[in-house]
């Protein structure tokens, strides 16, 4: 087994809160549908919660918190843990299981683009495992600077080759 997927930050007050996500309910499906064809292939799935302080509306344990149930992530097989830091490797200890686990590629998808996915593709790389983006499997919301669809395509385009292998989710292989 050399590959796994990486789901990150795919919570109920991310993906439904106030500002909805680029392109969401599409990022969704295509998420799920890595999620079934990890099974077949008994690919570990890994899936992260960002974990914000106490009192803010995603602190461990509050509604919004949670992963969203259209996941369907299975507590007894899949790998879910929480961070507190953009970098899913930064506290945690994601990067001794993939070393343990025998994992190289590391498919990566979820929100938001320009944070977690970015932070989390760049230290896969730093540390030595083959961070594989999923360019329509991830997403963000507008800023007041950039439409998200802008901070996509830009990350889709930074991140390649340096920093990770793109691919789309139709042409994922795990």
């Amino acid at each position: 087994m050399s590959s796994a997927l990486l789901i990150i930050d795919m919570q109920v007050g991310l993906f439904n809160g106030p500002d909805k996500p680029h392109d969401g309910e599409r990022v969704l499906a295509n998420i799920q549908q890595l999620i079934r064809q990890a099974r077949e292939c008994e690919v570990p799935i890994y899936a992260v919660r960002h974990t914000g302080p106490q009192g803010s509306p995603i602190e461990a344990g509050s509604a919004f918190w949670h992963l969203l149930p259209d996941l369907e992530l299975d507590a007894s097989g899949d790998i879910l843990f929480d961070k507190t830091r953009p970098n899913a490797f930064y506290a945690t200890s994601l990067t001794q299981q993939l070393q343990a686990n025998g994992i190289n590629d590391l498919f990566i998808v979820g929100m938001k683009t320009q944070y977690c996915i970015d932070s989390t593709c760049r230290a896969a790389a730093d540390l030595g495992f083959n961070p594989v983006l999923v360019a329509d499997a991830h997403t963000c919301m507008d800023t007041p600077v950039l439409p998200a669809r802008a901070i996509i395509e830009h990350h889709n385009a930074t991140l390649n080759g340096a920093f990770a292998k793109i691919v789309n989710t139709a042409d994922a292989r795990f």
